[in-house]
């Protein structure tokens, strides 16, 4: 039973410029083959003085105008992030509710990696069951890569993107509601994917490095794994069977079972990924993000609700239908959010 009556009353999105990755790769990596292998054909790159809370606010106005939400009508705002705030010692949550001039309003900020855009819906539930006054809640999740940190072509398997998507959630909206999130967290793989610099312990790039020539997240991947193929294979299948297993999780909470479930938006990741978790549940490709994952990339946190916003507009959805928002991140979190049409 689902423990709190709330939908999505409107989406907004904010995208940064469409660049071509068989035009930009070389830029970023020695071996461009190696990236167009995934798939991906088109990312978004943020101007330089265009920063998270900026993509943030974008689309945050666009889904306020939509429903036509004033800012003294928001009473929560919630910011996931899964990149490296603008400034240290920033509350990103507060600037962006600065940006939209919404005062006096209760913020978080959620930094949990790519997950936090799926687990997000969960903790604007739990303040809805806690505090009834809350009647209109602003969550926003947003990927902005910062360049000096990290190489957007040599992280994982993924073109990393710039991109934001914010939601307009509403106490008793009866379409796009939330059901149920599952999550949990595996602490052995904290380590994965780390960037080693800009932290207490190591301040400042280690030779000089930054960019383009940070190191390959591949190589802290093996050395996690001692390279050992089998070690790194086990993981892979473990990734895959968790995953399915948050949705079985969510399914068992909503009161429902994995047959009800009619679309699985998964990490904007290579169509062969994305089958991988889709296939199990019987959803067909057309009913997944492939078709969208290669226009867009990587976009870290705003994935899953950026594809259900397009899905949305594109009337691919039908009233009373339910999606599966899954994915998985750095800490590492497994984690799935059921949303009913």
């Amino acid at each position: 039973m689902t423990i709190v009556d709330m939908g999505i009353a409107g989406f907004g999105l904010a995208f940064g410029r469409d660049q071509s990755v068989a035009d930009t790769a070389p830029h970023y990596v020695p071996d461009p083959e190696r990236v167009l292998k995934w798939g991906c054909h088109t990312y978004h790159r943020a101007d330089d003085d265009v920063h998270a809370t900026d993509l943030a606010a974008a689309a945050a106005e666009e889904a306020m105008a939509q429903v036509s939400v004033t800012p003294d009508q928001v009473d929560l705002v919630v910011l996931a992030m899964s990149e490296m705030p603008e400034y240290a010692h920033y509350d990103s949550a507060a600037a962006l509710a600065r940006k939209l001039k919404i005062e006096r309003t209760q913020t978080l900020l959620l930094n949990e990696g790519c997950g936090s855009g799926i687990t997000g819906l969960y903790y604007v539930a739990s303040s809805m069951v806690m505090q009834p006054e809350i009647q209109t809640a602003l969550f926003v999740a947003v990927n902005r890569v910062g360049e000096f940190h990290r190489n957007r072509m040599n992280v994982n398997n993924s073109v990393h993107s710039d991109g934001a998507v914010a939601t307009l959630v509403r106490r008793g909206h009866s379409s796009y509601r939330w059901l149920a999130t599952e999550q949990f967290t595996d602490p052995e793989y904290c380590d994965l994917l780390r960037t080693d610099f800009g932290g207490t312990r190591f301040p400042t790039p280690p030779d000089g490095r930054f960019g383009v020539d940070t190191p390959s997240g591949y190589e802290k991947i093996h050395e996690h794994f001692d390279r050992d193929p089998r070690r790194l294979r086990k993981f892979l299948t473990q990734r895959n069977e968790r995953i399915l297993e948050m949705i079985d999780r969510g399914c068992e909470r909503a009161g429902i079972s994995r047959s009800d479930v009619d679309h699985v938006i998964y990490v904007n990741d290579s169509e062969q990924a994305i089958a991988a978790i889709a296939d199990p549940l019987g959803i067909p490709p057309e009913r997944t993000n492939a078709a969208m994952s290669p226009a867009h990339g990587h976009m870290g946190a705003a994935d899953q609700l950026v594809s259900l916003a397009l899905k949305a507009r594109g009337d691919e959805l039908k009233p009373g239908e339910i999606v599966a928002l899954c994915g998985m991140s750095t800490g590492m979190h497994w984690c799935a959010t059921l949303i009913q049409v």
